[in-house]
């Protein structure tokens, strides 16, 4: 997807928290804007973190498909993903600086521990939603109420949808944004930009002592 500019809102504008109530907020930017971690930390250095993440790949080609159905004039992916079309890859162009995760990371961790955060497989979260919200909950200490009765796939969107354990009320899918398909790459291209990300990811995995299984 394509980022805002972090906003980040006051503590006075969040909704009302009641005791044993959980308030989350959930902006994509702020993992990858530089002031947001002090500002958080700043505002409540007990927030607990929760980053979902995918294959660089994949989320480069994906952040192009949502702008390409809002561009149609866009230029290649190949021609915004290494300068001039094929020269060293374009860090500069935020579909491809955002897969950074290990240097995001280095800026936040300078405000919170590791601890602090969740670090969810945004795969996992399609081949295994409730395992994944699982862990989700277990972080944030909640009961797990959210099972895998509470999903089912959704082979048109490829996607799981979410429904009722007990039924009675129509699933809920993710919209019409989600889903759609992304533009034929070239396999060369999707080559050179896995060997690009090779060393960040592996940086990733060891500071976050998670493999994501990318390479």
């Amino acid at each position: 997807m394509t980022l805002e500019p972090c906003r980040l809102e006051p503590r006075s504008l969040m909704p009302r928290t009641l005791d044993g109530q959980i308030t989350i907020e959930k902006t994509p930017s702020y993992f990858v804007t530089r002031e947001a971690p002090g500002r958080i930390h700043g505002m409540s250095p007990d927030t607990k973190l929760i980053v979902v993440v995918r294959n660089p790949v994949t989320r480069a080609i994906s952040d192009y498909a949502q702008t390409l159905s809002k561009t149609p004039g866009l230029p290649s992916f190949r021609a915004l993903a290494f300068r001039h079309g094929r020269g060293p890859v374009d860090t500069a162009w935020s579909a491809v600086r955002i897969g950074l995760y290990a240097q995001h990371l280095d800026n936040w961790l300078r405000f919170f521990p590791l601890p602090r955060f969740l670090f969810v497989s945004g795969e996992r979260l399609v081949s295994d939603p409730a395992g994944e919200l699982g862990r989700v909950q277990d972080f944030l200490g909640l009961r797990r109420v959210v099972t895998d009765k509470h999903f089912y796939f959704n082979a048109t969107k490829g996607f799981p949808c979410l429904k009722k354990a007990q039924g009675g009320s129509r699933p809920r899918c993710l919209g019409k944004s989600k889903g759609r398909p992304h533009p034929r790459v070239p396999e060369a291209v999707v080559r050179r930009l896995r060997d690009f990300y090779r060393p960040f990811n592996r940086r990733f995995y060891q500071m976050t002592g998670q493999d994501f299984g990318w390479d």
